[in-house]
């Protein structure tokens, strides 16, 4: 808040925050058409019209019966804006309604500050509140199509609770007034609050200068205590809350598991932990064939096809390496851009290349196996077909974590943290445009809408398929050093 205020620093979002930005914008958008479906009411724009415009304009617009979008209210030392405000159906303008909406499939504690803070800053204004209410998506919803989204959205009445909160909000208004008046910034070192509930658009202002890995007050070479992965223990929680610059020598032992006293260990020596004879008798290394694939997954909140779900994960592209008798590697793969559903083809397609017989290597077996049990219960002619490569899943990712380390993992077992350590000829950053999966998605999106030019289409089909090739050849290569096996040399 300091640095956007008195800095004028804009944050930078993330891939995956602006893509998050996005989807709350879309939401927004069919809320109001389902609020206002006789399109009597007036939408806001704060950023074109200038505030005190939309501050004057709002106050007018109260004094009448209509649906109000996006509208702004000020105090001596607050301002806020409401999604929806709706004037009450018995009383018109002389009571309403607010309404905020919220892209996620559910009531989030961050919501209940977000719409508290807002309708108390409402009611101080003068506004005359009868009820507040959250509006988020109905995971359960079932989209007919043809733009139909009639019950995408539910709304749970917080009233009562956001109504009771009244003087809290007014110290929390009073202490952001004091951090906004300070002479310079805060120093606050980055931790975990940096990510909760999602990551700081600011982070990469307070991470200048530091190295992977560093937070301030680092200890170890540039590991700290954040470096150990959980799932953490009350105590242990407890110790990093209480200590949150420890060295990684300092946590007591008996907070720790195995895996983090593994992890701890290995970030202090500089080591690698590897137990090869564990890693190949988990691995079958003379199975063949053998089939290393990947799914890539669009899960929109709202949906596009009809007969899907808010936030179901719709398989569009696979890769898939498969390991022959010989020891030669072939590639196959799948990636639909024409804007239909491709749950189907992808299906099929999966099946004509899996074969019947041999491991299927995936990094993350819930993932790839929660897919085929999906389409096995959308498709139930396929299911069989689907099923029976579901019970070929070899995961291995927890082959990797059980028995091998890297202090470069910096407590990740991302295939994308685990690759450099084992195979650092190949790397997602060398690749051209689409590196990770949120980008993924992004380009599948923008591939799919119309108004996408037909060579903007090409480039994102090269992107989506370099990248999903090298998702399965990094297997290829993960596998292969933890089976102890040698592979010719290949084609990537």
């Amino acid at each position: 808040m300091w640095l956007e205020l008195n800095a004028r620093i804009e944050p930078q979002h993330s891939t995956a925050a602006q893509s998050r930005i996005d989807t709350g914008h879309q939401v927004g958008d069919i809320a109001r058409q389902l609020a206002d479906p006789e399109h009597k009411g007036v939408l806001l724009d704060a950023q074109r019209d200038g505030f005190e415009n939309v501050f004057k304009r709002t106050a007018e617009l109260l004094q009448t019966p209509q649906p109000i979008f996006e509208a702004g209210f000020k105090t001596d030392n607050a301002l806020a804006f409401a999604d929806i405000m709706l004037p009450d159906a018995q009383s018109g303008a002389n009571e309403w309604h607010m309404v905020e909406v919220k892209s996620s499939g559910s009531v989030k504690a961050y919501h209940l500050d977000d719409i508290a803070i807002q309708s108390h800053i409402a009611r101080q204004a003068g506004v005359p509140l009868k009820t507040v209410a959250l509006a988020h998506i109905d995971t359960s919803f079932v989209y007919p199509g043809n733009g139909k989204y009639f019950g995408l959205l539910k709304a749970s009445d917080l009233t009562e609770a956001t109504f009771a909160r009244s003087e809290e909000i007014a110290t929390l208004i009073t202490e952001a007034q004091h951090v906004a008046e300070l002479p310079e910034a805060p120093d606050i070192a980055i931790g975990p609050q940096c990510h909760k509930p999602f990551e700081c658009g600011f982070l990469f202002y307070c991470a200048e200068g530091l190295a992977i890995g560093e937070t301030e007050g680092a200890a170890d070479a540039g590991f700290d205590i954040n470096v150990i992965p959980g799932p953490y223990t009350k105590d242990f929680r407890l110790f990093k809350e209480a200590h949150p610059d420890a060295a990684l020598a300092d946590i007591p032992e008996a907070l720790l598991n195995d895996m983090q006293k593994r992890v701890r260990d290995c970030s202090l020596t500089g080591e690698i932990y590897f137990d090869a004879d564990a890693a190949k008798k988990s691995t079958h290394p003379n199975k063949r064939p053998a089939y290393f694939v990947d799914f890539e997954t669009i899960n929109l909140a709202v949906p596009i096809w009809a007969g899907t779900k808010p936030y179901q994960q719709i398989p569009f592209q696979y890769s898939l390496h498969v390991l022959d008798e010989n020891n030669q590697l072939q590639h196959c793969e799948f990636l639909d851009l024409s804007g239909e559903d491709p749950s189907r083809q992808f299906a099929e397609t999966l099946i004509q290349h899996m074969g019947e017989h041999g491991p299927v290597y995936v990094y993350n077996a819930a993932f790839e196996g929660g897919k085929l049990a999906e389409l096995a219960n959308r498709y139930a002619d396929l299911s069989p077909a689907l099923l029976a490569i579901r019970k070929r899943l070899v995961d291995l990712q927890p082959i990797t974590k059980h028995n091998y380390y890297h202090p470069d993992q910096y407590g990740s077992w991302s295939i994308k943290n685990v690759l450099p350590t084992v195979a650092p000829e190949l790397s997602y950053q060398q690749l051209n445009g689409v590196q990770d999966g949120q980008m993924a998605i992004d380009a599948y999106y923008e591939a799919i809408q119309p108004e996408t030019t037909p060579a903007r289409k090409a480039e994102i089909h090269n992107q989506l398929l370099a990248y999903c090739k090298l998702d399965t050849l990094a297997m290829v290569k993960l596998w292969e050093y933890l089976a102890g096996v040698s592979l010719p040399d290949f084609e990537n």
